[in-house]
C-alpha cells in the first residue's frame, strides 16, 4: 500500500509541475507588447552593486546604529 501512495504522490507532483512549467511559458516569450519601453539594461557591475553590497551595507549600517544608540548596557537609576 505504501508504494501505492507514492506512485500517486509522485504522479501528482510530476503533474503539478508540468503543469506550472507549461503556464509559465508565456513569461519567456520574446515578443513586445504595446507600449513596452524598456530602459536600457545594468551592467554586472550595477547588479552585483543593487543587488548585493547595497542591502549589505544597509544591514551593516542598521546594525551599527543599533549597537551605538543601544543604552541597555548601562546601569538603571533606582528612584
Amino acid at each position: 500500500m505504501d508504494k501505492k501512495n507514492a506512485l500517486r504522490a509522485g504522479a501528482v507532483t510530476a503533474g503539478s509541475a508540468l503543469m506550472m512549467l507549461l503556464m509559465t511559458s508565456p513569461a519567456l516569450a520574446l515578443t513586445r507588447d504595446d507600449g513596452d519601453d524598456p530602459g536600457p539594461g545594468l551592467s554586472v557591475g550595477e547588479t552585483l552593486g543593487l543587488y548585493v553590497a547595497l542591502p549589505i551595507v544597509l544591514f551593516l549600517v542598521i546594525a551599527g546604529l543599533v549597537m551605538v544608540l543601544d543604552k541597555s548596557d548601562k546601569p538603571q537609576k533606582q528612584a
